[in-house]
């Protein structure tokens, strides 16, 4: 089960709980809903919450690289890509927003550049 801060929400989202897991916002646990909805019919597959990526400064030197905070983004799956005409599969990192942060901006682009995926905004 999941759980968040009990804290109220500085922007004003209100929690909503959906099959035991606290979601911090009502758009979240919609988005949650859609999401399972998508792994039931085959559309996606291997939905998971908050992935975390860690992140590290680029570095020349590998022998000593030092974590510098992580990124937790809200859904990851992979999702069926018909690309060509073929069938197959790829990583999603998804992230619902109401508002973004400068923090979370500049984390989304250094996970963008660290693990060459791109974050879709909700």
């Amino acid at each position: 089960m999941r759980h968040r801060s009990d804290a109220p929400s500085k922007y004003r989202a209100k929690p909503q709980v959906v099959d035991g897991i606290r979601f911090a916002s009502q758009k979240e646990a919609r988005r949650y809903g859609e999401l399972k909805l998508l792994e039931k019919i085959g559309v996606i597959r291997g939905l998971r919450l908050q992935p975390v990526f860690v992140l590290c400064p680029w570095m020349t030197d590998h022998s000593d690289i030092r974590a510098i905070g992580k990124y937790v983004g809200d859904f990851a799956f992979d999702e069926c890509d018909h690309a060509d005409g073929h069938r197959g599969w790829k990583g999603i990192v998804e992230d619902v927003k109401g508002f973004k942060t400068p923090l979370y901006k500049w984390k989304k682009k250094h996970v963008e550049a660290q693990y060459g995926i791109q974050i879709r905004e909700i």
